[in-house]
C-alpha cells in the first residue's frame, strides 16, 4: 500500500495552510510542485552557515559550498544515469535551456535551408526560440501535426523527416493534455535521419526517474522545481562530445579561461555554459529533493496517480455537457476539461473558495488550444501527495459549483 499520509507530513504547506478557511487542495501541480521540508530546511541552513561564492574562493567557506555545489551536479548524473556529469548544466529553468540550445547548436551546425521539426503539442517555450533560431539562420520550421485524441500522428513523421531536418525538439509529456509521447522511437527515427534531438521532460520529471542512457536523446532540459525542488534552477543534460563543440550561450564570468582586450578563451564544460553566480542554495537543495525521490516506490506512485486521474475521470464524466481534452491511453495524471457554457475562469473562482487549486486557461499551449478550437480548458493535475478524498472532495465540488454557474 502507498502511505501518502506519511509523504504528506513532508510537505508543511499541504497540513498548515488554509484558503479562504478551508484547507488546501493543491491540485495545480503541473504548473509547479511543493516543496518536502528537507528542501526548504537546507536552503535555510545554506544561507545561516554555508553562504559563499563557489569556484573562485580558496578560503574554506568557499570551498566547501563548491564541494556541495558539485555533488549536486554529480547526483542529477547519476539519478538520470548519465556516464559524465561534464554533460549536466545548471540554468534557470526548462526555459533557458530550451533557449541555450536553440541559441548555440544552430549557430555551431546548422546552414540555411536545413530544418528544425517540433510537433503540435509543445509549450510557447519549446516553439519560440525555434522560430526565433529559424528567423535568424534562414532554417526551415516544421510541425509534426497530433491526433484529436492529442496524440503524435506518427504516420507523418518519415515523410516529414526527409525533408532535410537536422535537429527534432519535443516533449517527453504534454504540460496541457498529459499525454506520455513515444519518444524513443521520435529519438531513433531521428536519428536514422541525421538529425540531434532535445527532449523538453519538465513534465514528466515529477513523475518518476528516466534513463537518459537507455533513451539516448541529445539533450535534455527540466526544471527543479517540477520535482520538488527549488524554483529558479533549471538543468540542461547535453552530450558531452555535442557540448564541446557548441558555442557559448552567454558570456562572463565562470565560463572564462583567459581574457585580454585581444581575444578571450572558453572553459571547458560544463563552466562554458554556467555565467555569472549560480543559484548555489537552490542547487544544494535540490540535492535533498533527488534523495528523497531516490528513495520512493515509483511503481506503487504511478498507481497511486494514475488511481486519482480515474476517481475524477469516472467522477466528472457523469456531467452533462462534459469533454476532455487529451485522452491518450497513455498520460499522466493530468486532466484538461471544459463544460458546455461555462467559462474555465468562472470554475475555477469557484473552487478557489472552496480551497481547490486547480490551473485555467491556455497553459502556455495556444497551438493546442487553436487545434480544438477552444479559448483554454479547466485543468487538474494530480501528484503523489495528493489522496482520494481530495480527488472526490474536486469531483463534487465542480458538481456544486454547476448549481451556481448554470
Amino acid at each position: 500500500m502507498f502511505d501518502v499520509q506519511s509523504i504528506r507530513q513532508l510537505f508543511p504547506i499541504l497540513n498548515q495552510v488554509q484558503v479562504h478557511k478551508k484547507p488546501l487542495v493543491y491540485l495545480d501541480n503541473a504548473a509547479t510542485t511543493q516543496k518536502p521540508l528537507p528542501v526548504i530546511e537546507a536552503i535555510h541552513y545554506y544561507y545561516q552557515f554555508q553562504n559563499a561564492n563557489v569556484h573562485r574562493g580558496v578560503h574554506d567557506l568557499s570551498q566547501k559550498a563548491t564541494l556541495l555545489f558539485e555533488q549536486t551536479r554529480n547526483s542529477i548524473a547519476e539519478y538520470f544515469k548519465v556516464n559524465d556529469p561534464r554533460g549536466i548544466i545548471f540554468t534557470k529553468g526548462t526555459t533557458e535551456s530550451i533557449n541555450l540550445v536553440a541559441h548555440s547548436y544552430p549557430l555551431s551546425f546548422l546552414k540555411p535551408g536545413d530544418s528544425i521539426l517540433i510537433t503540435g503539442l509543445e509549450h510557447h517555450a519549446n516553439i519560440v526560440p525555434w522560430q526565433m533560431a529559424c528567423e535568424k539562420l534562414g532554417l526551415k520550421l516544421l510541425v509534426l501535426p497530433i491526433t484529436e485524441t492529442g496524440e503524435w500522428d506518427l504516420n507523418l513523421l518519415p515523410e516529414l523527416l526527409q525533408q532535410n531536418v537536422k535537429f527534432v525538439s519535443c516533449s517527453l509529456v504534454s504540460n496541457t493534455l498529459g499525454t506520455i509521447n513515444p519518444v524513443k522511437k521520435m529519438i531513433h527515427l531521428a536519428h536514422l535521419a541525421g538529425a540531434k534531438v532535445l527532449v523538453d521532460g519538465a513534465q514528466a520529471v515529477g513523475h518518476g526517474p528516466i534513463d537518459l542512457k537507455e533513451m539516448d536523446c541529445d539533450f535534455f532540459a527540466f526544471s527543479t522545481h517540477k520535482m520538488f525542488g527549488p524554483t529558479g534552477l533549471g538543468v540542461l543534460y547535453g552530450k558531452p562530445e555535442i557540448l564541446d563543440k557548441m558555442i557559448p550561450y552567454q558570456t562572463g564570468g565562470e565560463m572564462i579561461r583567459e581574457v585580454t582586450f585581444e581575444k578571450t578563451t572558453f572553459n571547458d564544460i560544463p563552466f562554458k555554459f554556467e555565467t555569472g553566480t549560480p543559484p548555489i542554495a537552490e542547487v544544494i537543495a535540490f540535492q535533498e529533493s533527488l534523495k528523497w525521490l531516490s528513495s520512493l516506490d515509483w511503481a506503487a506512485v504511478h498507481i497511486h496517480e494514475q488511481n486519482l486521474l480515474n476517481i475524477v475521470t469516472s467522477g466528472l464524466s457523469k456531467i452533462e455537457g462534459i469533454k476532455f481534452y487529451g485522452t491518450s491511453s497513455q498520460k499522466v495524471s493530468v486532466l484538461s476539461f471544459l463544460i458546455d457554457g461555462i467559462h474555465p475562469y468562472d470554475l475555477g473562482t469557484i473552487l478557489d473558495q472552496k480551497g481547490i487549486a486547480i490551473r485555467t486557461g491556455h497553459h502556455c499551449t495556444q497551438p493546442i488550444m487553436q487545434f480544438y478550437g477552444i479559448p483554454g480548458t479547466c485543468r487538474v493535475s494530480f501528484s503523489l501527495y495528493n489522496t482520494e478524498e481530495e480527488a472526490n472532495y474536486f469531483v463534487q465540488s465542480v458538481i456544486n459549483a454547476l448549481k451556481i454557474l448554470r
